[in-house]
């Protein structure tokens, strides 16, 4: 059920174009990107960085982590937390859909080298459900192990990036875009226990009831006729629905 709503939930969401990228930053360093139209991934190929985003705590990421951002939500990397900052587009200052580029940071630390895509959507498209995704999505190296296809296919994303091979642009776009799907069906999984949306979708009563309400938007619903729906009683219904999603 988590992944028909999962399917439900993406497949308006056609990306239009992949803007992909590859850092090597060399401690101090701190970047500061603004929000954007698109979900990001931020996947870590050797070193480690700091993610910070307004109101949340620093979140670590070490070599072998994956962090999504599903709504593109504007958050600052470093090499440590507290880190003077440069804005991302003095360091790109276009990124179009479709291009690639390769960023180096130089200094006198250690070195953290990251693969960095921004899949590019229309955000209309987006269903309420899509966008209570929490701003951002940790998926560590021991998770990300267990996905072999979403391993596998970051790091073919990784080793192909000095290629110059026919098609290179549109494999950059469907690779980006099976690796965000990927890690959103890990996610659900992985992560449920601590996001109160991903626990609602793979509920086993409330997760139909949304997407009963997701594929049926037009039909009258009541308290009643979810909790009907759910083959729960009104109050318990309404009690984890309450719990869950508010």
């Amino acid at each position: 059920m988590a992944d028909d709503l999962l399917s439900e939930l993406l497949a308006p969401l056609r990306l239009e174009g992949v803007f992909h990228s590859r850092w090597t930053a060399r401690a101090p360093w701190g970047v500061a990107g603004e929000a954007e139209d698109c979900a990001l991934l931020h996947y870590v190929q050797a070193g480690a960085c700091t993610v910070e985003l307004p109101g949340h705590d620093p979140v670590r990421l070490a070599a072998g982590d994956l962090a999504v951002f599903p709504h593109g939500t504007a958050h600052r990397l470093a090499d440590a937390p507290g880190r003077a900052t440069v804005p991302l587009a003095s360091l790109l200052p276009a990124r179009p859909p479709g291009a690639a580029r390769t960023v180096r940071i130089d200094g006198p630390g250690a070195a953290t080298t990251m693969l960095c895509g921004g899949l590019h959507y229309d955000p209309a498209a987006a269903a309420p459900l899509y966008r209570a995704l929490p701003p951002v999505l940790v998926l560590e190296r021991a998770a990300l192990r267990r996905q072999p296809l979403l391993a596998g296919t970051l790091d073919g994303l990784a080793r192909e990036w000095d290629q110059d091979a026919p098609g290179q642009t549109l494999v950059a776009l469907r690779a980006f875009e099976l690796a965000f799907v990927l890690a959103l069906r890990a996610a659900l999984g992985a992560l449920a226990d601590g996001e109160p949306i991903l626990r609602a979708l793979r509920h086993p009563a409330v997760g139909p009831a949304l997407l009963a309400v997701h594929r049926r938007f037009a039909e009258p619903w009541t308290v009643d006729r979810l909790a009907a729906e759910a083959g729960m009683s009104r109050s318990a219904f309404a009690a984890a629905f309450r719990e869950l999603v508010g």
